[in-house]
């Protein structure tokens, strides 16, 4: 199977796991030409967040902020420290990613990076977003919250978003919507779903889609195991009747 020079290489939620992230890079062997985007979630729940943002920060590739960030900032930057809030995200995986800083403090140099994160990424023909985006707003409109956090209305879309334009997102672990399995990416009308749930029991997959040459790259950080599958192969489309019937998919974050 050839591929072309140039790639469009996408990053499913890493989650703190560097170990996983070094493997699934080493698989995909991203060069010079390559461009190379994450969809957020660098951090939380996984043992080596800190590690991750540094990977990500120094290479210099594009980043969009996730709900996990939004948390930490929240709570490090916006002093949204009602006890709430701080258990929240402490409960959601900041107890991990501040022992892998190993300080009381995450350096300002990193909030400072997270700060900056974009919301969403227009590539053209595709569209990256944590979460996805509000069907009943246009994109001037998307709020955070919605690009950041939004699940059941973007998910049961019945037409696409956009007529010219993919969304792929993370943010929901695939294996938690109705009839997938752990692994698959999930496809909706004009969205495509590659958070495979790397920190997850069931799951332990970690996707980097070539979506230029419609190859999707998977590591196990259960099993140390690595895989290649055409696209074909790896997506299972999903009914959005099905997405409303069914809430069960909405409390794994």
């Amino acid at each position: 199977m050839s591929a072309t020079n140039s790639r469009r290489i996408i990053i499913g939620d890493v989650h703190g796991h560097y170990q996983g992230l070094m493997m699934l890079m080493e698989k995909i062997a991203p060069n010079s030409g390559d461009q190379v985007y994450f969809l957020g979630d660098l951090i939380d729940r996984g043992p080596q967040s800190a590690q991750v943002v540094k990977f990500v920060k120094e290479n210099n590739y594009p980043c969009l902020l996730g709900n996990h960030e939004e948390m930490l900032l929240n709570v490090m930057i916006h002093q949204y420290t009602s006890n709430k809030a701080v258990q929240s995200w402490l409960y959601s995986g900041g107890q991990a990613t501040m022992a892998s800083y190993r300080s009381a403090r995450i350096p300002q140099e990193d909030l400072d990076w997270f700060s900056s994160l974009p919301t969403y990424l227009d590539l053209g023909d595709i569209l990256l977003a944590h979460a996805g985006v509000n069907p009943n707003k246009s994109l001037s409109e998307q709020t955070g919250g919605d690009l950041c956090w939004i699940r059941e209305e973007f998910h049961s879309m019945e037409t696409p978003y956009f007529t010219n334009k993919l969304i792929i997102t993370g943010h929901t672990i695939t294996f938690t919507l109705p009839g997938m399995r752990p692994g698959e990416l999930a496809q909706g009308q004009g969205w495509l779903d590659i958070d495979t749930g790397v920190y997850h029991p069931r799951s332990g997959w970690l996707t980097g889609l070539d979506i230029t040459n419609k190859l999707v790259y998977q590591v196990n950080v259960f099993k140390n195991s690595t895989r290649c599958l055409p696209m074909e192969k790896a997506v299972s489309k999903i009914n959005p009747q099905e997405i409303k019937l069914s809430g069960r998919y909405k409390q794994v974050s």
